[in-house]
């Protein structure tokens, strides 16, 4: 897995900052543009830029990093309706990877979202190959 480091921006100029500072007193439109192209940002992108921006504008220097939400066992197993027992025998198993914090085991959000993706798909093929073993007629189609 390639860690994406975080980046480091220093603090602007005090007129930039103080300009910057000035544009965000009362404003309530924040419009971004990307290659000339305006996008709105949901609420929760939108928050976070405006809380950089608001950083900049007091002079301050900022890091910019990403987190992957990490999940114990119990979060892990609760949202993929499976019992915490299961889920560490599945770990063990390398069926879903795990990371571990000292002797804690996590799991990344992403790692069950693609288990509970390919269970899904597993069910949907299942459903499909039967189907198609009954020659798509159910039992009570067949004239009997």
């Amino acid at each position: 897995m390639a860690l994406i480091a975080p980046r480091v921006a220093p603090a602007l100029p005090p007129e930039d900052a103080l300009a910057l500072q000035r544009a965000l007193d009362g404003g309530t439109d924040i419009t971004v543009f990307v290659d000339g192209t305006v996008h709105r940002l949901p609420p929760q992108a939108r928050d976070t830029v405006v809380d950089l921006l608001a950083r900049f504008s007091r002079g301050e220097a900022v890091t910019v990093s990403s987190v992957e939400e990490m999940l114990t066992t119990s979060q892990a197993a609760e949202l993929a309706g499976i019992s915490h027992t299961y889920l560490r025998n599945m770990t063990d198993r390398g069926e879903i990877p795990v990371e571990y914090r000292g002797t804690h085991r996590r799991i990344r959000l992403a790692a069950i979202m693609g288990w509970l993706e390919g269970q899904k798909k597993k069910r949907a093929a299942a459903e499909a190959a039967g189907e198609a073993a009954d020659g798509g007629t159910s039992a009570g189609e067949s004239g009997e």
